[in-house]
């Protein structure tokens, strides 16, 4: 079954020319290639929910028929099983598919293929030796996706493994990076191409449940949550770039936050310098992003019922100005985050360390877990009785040590079925999101104190102070029925 090795990686269209000068590439002729393509579908999408790819390339005067096998793909690197045979448009021969069952299912839809959107791009083509051993395809594609009335601009960069290893292809990625804004790509020519004909609005992305396989080595577990993590960002991180809706900013920081549990996790069993030199990138990213959560959160959440309340008071209309333009600054900020070389870099440096550690020592991994949850259970134990009667800083590490607790549970939550755990986790989220919309009310009052005088109003403060008093009279016994609920991962 072939499988087809490749990082894709965007390039902004006024770096192009500096791309074709990089040294490189310096001393070979590329290949020029015109390739139009055809993507087929039924009129239901059949393929498109199955995560198979049907298109007819046009090659000068060469058709290939391709298939390929949609597999997510984390900071730009794509692994797909991938068929491609002669043919000629509107005759689909799946017959070199050594797939039986992909054979069959793209049989069964043979009759109802028809065209949904294409692709026109110019490929030029260089075939990189970066050491003995390794061959490497770079292409440099600029052309437009259509569908329909609707297009999209193609100027990106693929890098294929023909011979060599994974970390040659991130090594030449690397050295490109030094010197162009190149970033690593989630979605495929496909992707977006089937997101085109569709029309949708981008929709933000949460994350998906881990199924952590219970003899897995310990840090081949540690590497396909770190991957979940960096799919849950990357599948955001456009819409922080293109939309004001604040759902984008809140995924991406919770993606950091749950890859940042996840290093602290398996801190014990990680080479430290995985540690030293990701957590405070990391970190760093997540500062950026939070400005603009904050003022999104006040923006749409907290001012709106005020505003509501006291519609005449003159002060808070002039607050909702102030808010609004530092909500706007903030999220440029974060759009130019999101769309540095640095991130781009982080990303690729994540992925390359993450795919570069061993499986670990193929232990069980249950027996981690439970150690791993009883240490953080004891901790939240801790902080719940300080917090019990306590001040907002008191609560806040509590809120803090809880959101630990209870990603690194979401992270085994496989290993351990059952209403139980529903319960664990359901009583979790409900502390969590009380100690947020309390946390929430003192981050207002700091941003309250940032306004000018002109924006401040006794009427704002009041209210502000309210809200966190009728919170304060729940917050115990939410604590109360947070501590009573029996951890799951323990026998009995």
């Amino acid at each position: 079954m072939p499988i087809e090795t490749e990082i894709k990686l965007s390039l902004p269209a006024r770096s192009a020319g500096q791309l074709l000068r990089h040294p490189v590439l310096a001393g070979h002729a590329p290949q020029r290639q015109r390739l139009a393509n055809t993507y087929y579908d039924t009129a239901t999408l059949t393929l498109l929910a199955a995560r198979v790819a049907v298109r007819y390339r046009q090659r000068g005067w060469q058709y290939w028929l391709t298939v390929k096998c949609a597999a997510p793909a984390v900071g730009g690197l794509a692994q797909r099983n991938e068929w491609e045979t002669p043919g000629l448009p509107g005759s689909f021969d799946f017959s070199a598919v050594d797939d039986a069952g992909l054979r069959q299912q793209l049989e069964s839809v043979r009759a109802d293929l028809q065209p949904v959107f294409s692709t026109d791009f110019t490929r030029r083509l260089w075939i990189i030796e970066p050491r003995p051993g390794a061959r490497i395809e770079l292409a440099f594609d600029r052309g437009q996706i259509r569908a329909g009335e609707r297009q999209e601009a193609i100027c990106e960069v693929e890098l294929e493994l023909l011979e060599g290893t994974v970390a040659d292809l991130f090594a030449l990625a690397h050295t490109l990076q030094e010197t162009l804004p190149l970033h690593p790509e989630a979605a495929s020519k496909a992707e977006r191409g089937y997101r085109l004909f569709l029309g949708t609005p981008h929709k933000a992305t949460k994350s998906r449940a881990i199924a952590l396989a219970p003899d897995s080595g310990s840090l081949a577990a540690f590497r396909q949550v770190a991957l979940a993590c960096l799919e849950h960002l990357q599948g955001n991180e456009r819409g922080v770039r293109e939309s004001d809706a604040p759902e984008f900013v809140h995924q991406s920081r919770v993606a950091i936050r749950r890859l940042r549990s996840a290093l602290r996790v398996w801190r014990p069993l990680l080479p430290a310098d995985t540690l030293a030199a990701f957590d405070a990138r990391w970190r760093t990213l997540a500062i950026e992003l939070g400005e603009a959560r904050n003022w999104d959160v006040f923006v749409t959440e907290t001012l709106p019922p005020l505003l509501a309340r006291f519609p005449d008071c003159a002060a808070s209309a002039r607050l909702q100005r102030f808010a609004s333009l530092r909500r706007n600054a903030s999220r440029k900020a974060a759009r130019a985050a999101l769309s540095s070389p640095e991130y781009g870099r982080l990303l690729l440096d994540s992925t390359a360390a993450l795919l570069a550690l061993s499986d670990g020592e193929a232990s069980s991994l249950k027996a981690f877990a439970q150690d791993c949850l009883n240490k953080r259970a004891r901790s939240v134990g801790r902080l719940a009785t300080a917090a019990l009667g306590a001040d907002a800083p008191a609560r806040h590490r509590l809120r803090v040590g809880l959101k630990r607790l209870r990603y690194a549970v979401e992270f085994f939550a496989l290993l351990f079925p059952g209403r139980k755990l529903e319960r664990y986790l359901l009583s979790a989220a409900r502390l969590q999101d009380l100690l947020g919309h309390m946390n929430d009310l003192s981050v207002a009052n700091e941003l309250l104190a940032s306004a000018p005088a002109s924006a401040h109003s006794q009427i704002a403060s009041g209210w502000l102070a309210g809200r966190d008093e009728l919170m304060a009279r729940e917050i115990d016994d939410a604590i109360a029925a947070f501590v009573s609920q029996p951890p799951p991962w323990k026998k009995g």
